[in-house]
């Protein structure tokens, strides 16, 4: 199945559409591009600026709109936006300069975010497992927000980040997302409680329960249960005296892929109310919402281009071309491992009707030497016939977990190099 990009507000023209021809996977409905305006000014500067494939190229001007977008549906929410995601200094400059916070995972982004002009009372070490060593630079570079869910972490917090405030994560299911957190991260309800209430006695503040409700979630109704578990423990706590002013609920909205999720007011409408309903329940008010988002602000703002390498075929009565193109699993593609992101794909070279009529299916690998540098065997894509060897193939919405996942030169390739406009 092929299909055209529609702008997310309904707004893209016609010329736009053509110009954003997409070879998809077949089945579903037809899929939407996230960003179809930040994928012609990208086309556009790297028709102006040739660049050495692969690459990947962010619209600065997308990553505002989304941030305002978001802002405008919860507006009563902090946001953090999760460095990881994308750690360019442009992004995260940019995201300072318009008034967001961060969530930060290690001593170096924080130095990154400081840098960039963000200020150390603005950032969050959300990181769950860390050295005391970090700990320690992270308070002397003036951070007080930290997130825990352990115990041996939390004296590490009391020792080396005194008087700081700490969010105690909880384990959440993560049902209907493409990526669950699993066990790794997070705690039982019992044992949060009882490290928040130990918090305020080892001179630490108790800031709120966090959790995650995994990564690209596509059901506005996944964050309840989790706010549902939170207000049980704040309510416990109250009856202690302890009263919980924060309430995180992580990251988790969607990039725009060709699995289509729902639009973004449905998500704040879900977890607006499942704030109010649930500490209403237990005879509280809400607490303040901290949101980390990380893919929804940047995916769309991404366009990976990469060059078709090879096109063969296994053997001649094989309906599928192989089709080898010069980014992989290991320099910037990393979230097609079990075909888990399975992005919208197309082709400046092959545009509007004929491309899509005159298509066969094909399956998509990288360039090592190493047997699971594959992209998509299963998921198969439909590509233009007259595609050939030195075309270029632009994979959209990969402004998120692309450069930052990317591998130090295996095999002799070089990372993926990020561009910002």
């Amino acid at each position: 199945m092929t299909g055209i990009a529609s702008d997310v507000d309904g707004l893209s023209t016609r010329a736009e559409q053509s110009a954003l021809s997409l070879f998809t996977h077949g089945g579903g409905d037809r899929p939407e591009a996230g960003a179809p305006k930040a994928v012609a000014r990208i086309r556009e500067f790297l028709r102006d600026n040739p660049t050495p494939s692969p690459c990947v190229v962010i619209d600065l001007a997308t990553v505002r709109e989304r941030y305002w977008q978001l802002t405008a549906a919860l507006p009563s929410a902090r946001m953090y936006y999760a460095v990881k995601a994308n750690p360019a200094p442009e992004v995260v400059r940019e995201l300072a300069t318009i008034g967001s916070s961060f969530d930060v995972a290690s001593v170096p982004e924080i130095e990154l975010c400081l840098a960039e002009g963000a200020s150390a009372q603005n950032l969050c070490y959300g990181n769950t497992i860390k050295k005391r060593a970090d700990i320690a630079r992270a308070y002397e570079l003036g951070v007080r927000l930290y997130t825990t869910d352990s115990e041996a972490d939390l004296e590490a917090l009391a020792e080396h980040a005194p008087g700081s405030s700490v969010f105690c994560r909880v384990q959440a299911a993560g049902h209907g997302a493409v990526y669950s957190f699993g066990s790794k991260f997070g705690c039982s309800p019992e044992l949060a409680e009882s490290l928040l209430l130990r918090a305020g006695k080892l001179g630490l503040v108790a800031g709120g329960v966090s959790f995650h409700a995994g990564s690209q979630q596509l059901d506005p109704s996944a964050w309840s249960a989790g706010i549902e578990q939170a207000a049980s423990i704040a309510s416990r706590l109250a009856a202690q005296g302890v009263r919980l002013p924060l309430l995180n609920i992580g990251g988790g909205l969607p990039g725009s892929y060709t699995q289509s999720a729902p639009p973004l007011g449905d998500y704040a409408d879900a977890i607006s109310a499942a704030a109010r309903e649930h500490f209403a329940a237990v005879g509280l008010e809400a607490p303040q919402l901290v949101l980390e988002p990380g893919r929804f602000l940047v995916a769309d703002a991404g366009l990976l281009r990469s060059e078709v390498v090879l096109i063969s075929r296994k053997s001649p009565e094989d309906e599928h071309r192989w089709v080898y193109v010069d980014a992989g699993r290991y320099n910037g593609l990393t979230e097609t491992e079990g075909e888990c992101v399975a992005y919208l794909i197309s082709s400046p070279e092959h545009t509007g009707e004929e491309a899509e009529s005159e298509s066969g299916p094909v399956y998509l690998a990288g360039p090592t030497c190493d047997g699971d540098d594959v992209l998509y065997q299963r998921t198969v894509y439909r590509l233009p016939s007259a595609l050939r060897v030195g075309d270029h193939l632009d994979f959209l919405s990969t402004g998120a977990y692309t450069a930052s996942y990317a591998s130090i030169a295996f095999n002799g390739f070089s990372p993926l190099k990020t561009l910002c406009i």
